[in-house]
């Protein structure tokens, strides 16, 4: 059945350069799937410029609400969305986010169908599409960055100012001046691998969680923490992952045990608001507390890293946390404090590889369910709303939408 995908422009402030399709993924996606065919809203922020769709024979358009399908990446502004279509975008809002109350209430009022990348599972509850691992790549190269530009050893081009990641990597050779320090990465989902990725293509050597704790080197390494290396059950009972995100309270940190051995720490794992802190404040005034530059990739704020007390901006990717008074400061005030990163959009750094990387994912575990009979449910448990309703998923919705749809 012949149908239409339009890649909307990004409307939300500040801009966002991704798209979901690539000229050649949409090329790609039309010879894989026949009868689809893909309209390019005009785009003057997008990374992809609309003559490079159009060099490739696709057509580019102001006006897009003749399409079916509208795709887009973050947020679509309120007076941007057209009534009784599907779209496909990163909404905020299953989470009940403040922020994004009125959006959902908009989507249901405007009788519009809204599918979340971030819901797209298969059938283990694994998300098959998104951004983390441009987030781990361009995180812990903004964080080798930040202790590089702290402590007057090397300057790294930021990575959004590079072209894309070929161009980062060119900077790699800088980090060789790095005296011998430890790095620890927590995580080891999608954006750790990516802040893995780039810690060894730069030569930085990895070793083991027990020599990261007890040895010295003469050269920099670095460790990938994991859950169980830096928390433990209350109650003294054997480690258990699936116990552990399931009742996170029920853990303590232990990750003490790396405050006094850890220069540079990059946070990467997934952080239930139940779940213990990494540290605490309290924390960060102890002696032997060693850590002087975070990347905090995940950038929950208030969150496993309290010293996280915002987000930055690519712009002003850092500031400073003084340990003596628990205020943040402007980047690189005083060498005793911390020097934060902490961006909320890392991806958004590297447009180009970041949009490659998703349209794959699009192309192979999205469209075949979003074009066909969806027999596994994969686009079903992804759906917030149709037909001017919450989905029975996503009923616990309701309070959060109730007082302007009744208004």
């Amino acid at each position: 059945m012949p149908l239409t995908i339009g890649l909307i422009c990004e409307g939300k402030t500040p801009p966002d350069k991704r798209v979901p399709l690539t000229p050649k993924k949409c090329v790609e996606a039309q010879d894989d799937f026949p009868g689809l065919r893909v309209v390019v809203q005009s785009s003057a922020i997008r990374s992809y410029t609309d003559q490079e769709y159009r060099d490739l024979g696709l057509d580019v358009r102001e006006d897009v609400s003749g399409c079916d399908v509208l795709m887009g990446v973050k947020e679509v502004p309120i007076d941007q969305l057209i009534p009784n279509k599907t779209y496909l975008f990163f909404s905020h809002t299953v989470k009940k986010q403040p922020a994004n109350r009125k959006l959902l209430q908009a989507v249901l009022r405007k009788n519009i169908t809204l599918i979340d990348y971030e819901l797209l599972t298969n059938e283990h509850g694994e998300r098959i599409v998104a951004f983390g691992r441009y987030a781990g790549i361009v995180g812990a190269y903004n964080g080798l960055l930040t202790y590089g530009r702290k402590h007057g050893l090397y300057n790294l081009k930021p990575a959004y100012q590079c072209v894309d990641m070929d161009d980062m990597q060119e900077e790699f050779f800088k980090v060789k001046k790095l005296p011998t320090i430890k790095m620890a990465v927590t995580g080891s989902g999608r954006v750790a691998q990516g802040a893995l990725e780039v810690l060894d293509r730069m030569g930085i050597r990895r070793v083991s969680v027990y020599d990261y704790l007890y040895l010295d080197f003469n050269e920099p390494v670095y460790t990938q923490l994991r859950s169980s290396d830096y928390n433990r059950r209350r109650d003294g009972r054997v480690w258990d992952t699936q116990n552990f995100h399931q009742h996170p309270a029920e853990y303590e940190s232990t990750f003490g045990n790396f405050l006094p051995v850890t220069d540079l720490l990059i946070a990467c794992a997934y952080w239930h608001p139940a779940a213990p802190l990494l540290f605490t404040e309290a924390d960060t005034r102890r002696p032997d507390f060693r850590i002087n530059t975070i990347a905090d990739v995940t950038c929950d704020v208030n969150g496993s890293v309290p010293t996280t007390k915002r987000s930055s901006t690519i712009a002003e990717p850092v500031f400073d946390y003084n340990p003596a008074t628990g205020e943040l400061e402007p980047a690189y005030s005083q060498p005793e404090n911390i020097t934060v990163m902490a961006v909320d959009n890392l991806p958004c750094e590297l447009p180009r590889n970041a949009s490659r990387d998703f349209g794959r994912q699009l192309i192979d575990k999205v469209l075949p369910h979003l074009l066909g009979d969806d027999a596994e449910g994969v686009i079903a448990r992804a759906t917030i709303a149709k037909e001017g309703h919450l989905t029975e998923r996503y009923q616990y919705l309701s309070d959060y939408v109730a007082e302007t749809v009744q208004a």
